[in-house]
């Protein structure tokens, strides 16, 4: 006779870290996603039970459903990623990859941003220039 097993309890910090790490996402751009630092993100991956807000919004920019981090399973993970891999022509025609965010426009903001600066300092310049003279 088989011994009942008691049910894995859920570590949803956890959990996010797991389905981050697979979808290949760093901590800082989960963080800056959420508009969270670094250190927010390794914090909430160490906690057991996140808030559900804060749950919506993370499963929302990895781009799962919450009830994925609910339930997660390392198991049951890499027996859909097996399933999804794997058929005769070995291709990954059921491969279906959506990027939480869009490269170009995160490029442009980081080019804005830059540019901002520069301005601000050429604007600082000047008026070091003008007091001088």
């Amino acid at each position: 006779m088989k011994a009942a097993t008691m049910p894995e309890k859920v570590h949803e910090g956890k959990n996010v870290k797991r389905i981050r790490e697979i979808l290949g996402i760093k901590q800082d751009a989960l963080a800056f996603e959420l508009g969270l630092s670094q250190q927010a993100v390794s914090q909430m991956e160490q906690k057991e039970k996140l808030e559900p807000e804060l749950l919506e919004k993370v499963a929302q920019q990895l781009g799962v459903p919450a009830e994925a981090i609910r339930s997660f399973s390392e198991e049951a993970a890499i027996n859909i990623i097996a399933s999804t891999f794997t058929n005769n022509d070995n291709s990954a025609t059921n491969f279906n990859y959506h990027c939480t965010f869009n490269p170009m426009e995160k490029i442009v903001e980081l080019y804005d941003a830059l540019l901002k600066a520069e301005r601000e300092k050429i604007a600082l310049l000047e008026k070091m220039m003008e007091q001088k003279g």
